[in-house]
């Protein structure tokens, strides 16, 4: 199996328990040092999966490497690899698909609700579960991409246009 390509942006923002979570499974993983200068694959397709972590930037900034991210992305889903976008990942994710990433009304920080949408989507990735408490650091929100579904939210993310959560048609993740 190709191994997954994690992209890290700060150097605080590293895989963390998705490394041990592909460890305990035995598959492979490739840490893409971004904010170390390391350059941005060209072609998903040697890669089983990408995975977009955090970063204290914007999508909206102006840095070399986002445009390269961004095509790896839509590249990634035409070719239906599996992209998985936390806090910034999300957010590149959304912009790379065709939403909008702007500033959110309320910056959110601490413990809060997450809420999971009624969706079979949804479903896939939280079960029966219709709730859960989860740490928010952000300030930024985004708007569903075309090819994407809502699949949970926060009560300061509005429920019809914005989302925390939300997964591509190849049962992507995105997170902002």
């Amino acid at each position: 199996m190709k191994p997954v390509a994690i992209f890290r942006h700060s150097q605080t923002e590293g895989p963390g328990y998705i490394a041990t979570f592909l460890d305990a499974r035995r598959i492979n993983f490739q840490v893409v040092k971004v904010d170390a200068g390391e350059r941005v694959p060209a072609d998903p397709r040697q890669f089983s999966g990408l995975v977009l972590m955090g970063g204290p930037m914007s999508v909206n900034d102006v840095l070399p490497w986002i445009p390269e991210v961004l095509g790896l992305v839509q590249k990634a889903v035409d070719a239906d690899i599996p992209v998985l976008g936390h806090c910034l990942g999300g957010q590149l994710m959304a912009k790379a698909l065709g939403g909008r990433v702007m500033r959110n009304g309320v910056k959110e920080i601490g413990w809060g609700p997450v809420t999971i949408e009624e969706n079979a989507r949804a479903r896939e990735w939280f079960g029966a579960r219709r709730e859960f408490c989860a740490f928010h650091w952000h300030g930024e929100t985004f708007t569903i991409p075309p090819k994407a579904t809502r699949i949970a939210g926060s009560p300061y993310c509005a429920r019809t246009k914005r989302s925390r959560w939300a997964s591509t048609s190849a049962c992507n993740a995105m997170s902002r």
